[in-house]
């Protein structure tokens, strides 16, 4: 049907630089497994930090997995919700992590500028959208952040929003006005061109196969060769397997899709009429924002099914159309399909395990952030011996259960679907 359903939107519009796949044997300090954004993250942290003997293993190439086919948006906060990591962690720790999560977004901010990466970065905040006739979504929340994390999310009035997106189905909103949005593709190969010049290697189309230990150093065997490191990270997300069973059994590989439109032009001012990015107060929530060449880029759904772009592109345009009835004839140019890597307590899992390998894993649909997060984190350990936030220690390498977690993660988002579909029609009379 459509030629461009052969690959994303974003791998249709970025300039993408190219590393060699590894042979033979290198030695290096630190060997990190997945070139997305934990992984170069990290490499990227170690070298601003003076630590540049790193090599960098992807399996495809870089941006290849979640980190290049997001919906783009960057935030505060972890998969795991606030209020959750309030209860979990207590007022201090919770904060605390929280703050990485700030400190993370102005760091990437702070990257694009110093580093001049291309991204088509557009900082105008993210609206989180009321589904529901029922004030107490938006002002719980609020009063959440304000009172626990000190963040104010300001208040937009129906009438104010019904302005800026032009559609029946919201009651009012609230602007995190500290969030952006950007292409993360271009971003992701940013940080690798970068990196890649500060001294860091960085080897495409390697995927590891093993990690062993061998004479106090742990060896990576790939295709071509062999990875001789004094220490590794694993960061590759929902998509490795067989590489390290002790990270790998811990998330949960769980389907996303999101598709891009054609471009609007002046009809796209006649349903979003903002900059910002947009997401909504059900569980199983629509995120979108509008690209600036006049396109929606629309995300949504979660499920253990990878399905293929033709269906994805169905099943999102009806989507929006529901949302913006006056785009009905809109036309899907771009449909893909993602994995995320979960943890069962759903949140980022950045540590050390007991084999002594560091992970950054589990980000779950909320990674641009924690991503950047778990490369500093990661990168001040490694190269400074700082300690691991002990709040990530209450989250550790919690087993899915295979097969079983992904059945049950799929009930469990259907019986909060229809949860959502039952309010809507209780509340939205």
């Amino acid at each position: 049907m459509h030629s461009s359903f052969d690959q994303t939107y974003y791998e249709a519009t970025v300039e993408k630089p190219t590393f060699p796949a590894q042979a033979g044997r290198i030695d290096t300090r630190v060997c990190i497994l997945g070139g997305g954004l934990a992984g170069l993250s990290t490499a990227l942290g170690l070298a601003e930090r003076g630590v540049t003997d790193v090599v960098v293993l992807e399996s495809h190439g870089v941006g290849h997995g979640a980190s290049g086919r997001n919906g783009g948006f960057v935030f505060g906060g972890y998969s795991l919700g606030n209020a959750d990591l309030l209860a979990t962690l207590g007022a201090n720790e919770s904060r605390r992590l929280y703050r990485l999560t700030i400190d993370a977004v102005e760091l990437i901010r702070h990257r694009v500028r110093q580093y001049g990466i291309d991204c088509d970065l557009v900082d105008k905040g993210v609206i989180l959208a009321n589904w529901f006739n029922d004030p107490a979504r938006l002002e719980t929340p609020r009063k959440l952040m304000k009172q626990a994390y000190g963040v104010d999310w300001e208040y937009i009035p129906p009438g104010q929003l019904k302005e800026m997106l032009k559609t029946e189905r919201y009651f009012g909103g609230l602007l995190e006005r500290n969030a952006f949005h950007f292409h993360p593709l271009k971003y992701v190969c940013g940080v690798a061109r970068t990196a890649a010049g500060l001294g860091v290697r960085i080897h495409e189309r390697s995927p590891a196969l093993s990690i062993e230990k061998r004479d106090g150093k742990y060896v990576v065997k790939t295709a071509g060769g062999e990875v001789h490191a004094e220490q590794v990270v694993f960061s590759g997300g929902g998509y490795a397997r067989g590489v390290h069973r002790r990270v790998e059994r811990a998330v949960l590989p769980i389907a996303t899709y999101v598709v891009a439109t054609k471009p609007l032009g002046q009809r796209l001012k006649d349903a979003i009429d903002c900059e910002a990015a947009v997401y909504d107060t059900r569980f199983a929530f629509d995120y979108y924002r509008p690209l600036q060449d006049s396109r929606i880029l629309w995300g949504g759904r979660i499920s253990i099914l990878d399905r293929g772009p033709e269906a994805i592109a169905g099943l999102l345009r009806a989507d929006l159309v529901s949302v913006y009835p006056q785009l009905e004839d809109v036309e899907i140019e771009y449909s893909w399909g993602g994995l995320m890597s979960y943890g069962r307590h759903q949140m980022a899992q950045i540590g050390q395990d007991d084999d002594g390998i560091w992970h950054a894993v589990g980000f779950g649909g909320h990674g641009m952030a924690p991503t950047t997060v778990a490369g500093e984190v990661l990168a001040d350990a490694i190269a400074n011996a700082a300690p691991i936030p002990a709040g990530f220690k209450k989250f550790g390498l919690t087993r899915t259960f295979g097969l079983a977690g992904m059945l049950a993660a799929q009930m469990t988002y259907t019986a909060f679907q229809a949860r959502d579909a039952f309010d809507a029609r209780r509340l939205n009379r």
